[in-house]
């Protein structure tokens, strides 16, 4: 990956690097490999390989980060799985609620990309739809962000939600930056 990203960037002009990393990131390091991508993450000193300073975040956070705008924000990003990350007035709080129990299996199971396959689009939404609603009622945001790659599959969100879209975790990456100038900090 870092190859590829240092041939992409080759005549780019950068002085720091933000990652969006699809899995559990503690203290700006990846905890536990991705079960989509290859092995190698864990431990991956990222900042050497760059040689420049690094900010590592999960990549549903990053997104909602870009797409936040006070308050308290729940994004939810649907893509190969379910990422998901909560902003209480500026603090970033990762989580990984794809994982819970929802009828014979999880979250992820129904909305992520097997679910897409497996149940079809109009069935497949549904399950989306039911999905945000008992998120929206356990946690009661002011706002709540519907992203990720999947997401234009909604064809629109309901008057509760609003789309997100994947370009805005560039505006995230580049707000892991801007210490000081925003209220809160992102927490991993």
């Amino acid at each position: 990956m870092v190859a590829e990203v240092k041939r992409l960037a080759a005549d780019w002009k950068y002085d720091v690097v933000s990652i969006g990393y699809p899995g559990v990131v503690r203290g700006g390091r990846v905890a536990l490999d991705p079960k989509n991508l290859g092995p190698g993450w864990v431990g991956f000193d990222f900042k050497a390989a760059f040689r420049r300073p690094v900010k590592l975040i999960n990549d549903a956070a990053m997104q909602a980060l870009g797409s936040y705008h006070g308050g308290l924000m729940l994004f939810v990003g649907l893509g190969t799985g379910v990422g998901s990350a909560l902003i209480a007035d500026g603090v970033v709080v990762p989580m990984e609620l794809g994982h819970l129990s929802y009828r014979q299996r999880t979250y992820e199971d129904y909305v992520g990309l097997r679910g897409f396959k497996w149940l079809g689009k109009a069935r497949w939404r549904k399950h989306v739809v039911d999905i945000v609603k008992r998120l929206i009622g356990a946690i009661h945001p002011d706002d709540v962000v519907v992203g990720g790659g999947h997401a234009k599959e909604l064809g629109h969100v309901s008057r509760t939600c609003r789309m997100g879209s994947n370009a805005n975790a560039f505006v995230g990456g580049m707000r892991l930056w801007e210490n000081g100038k925003r209220k809160g900090k992102a927490t991993s």
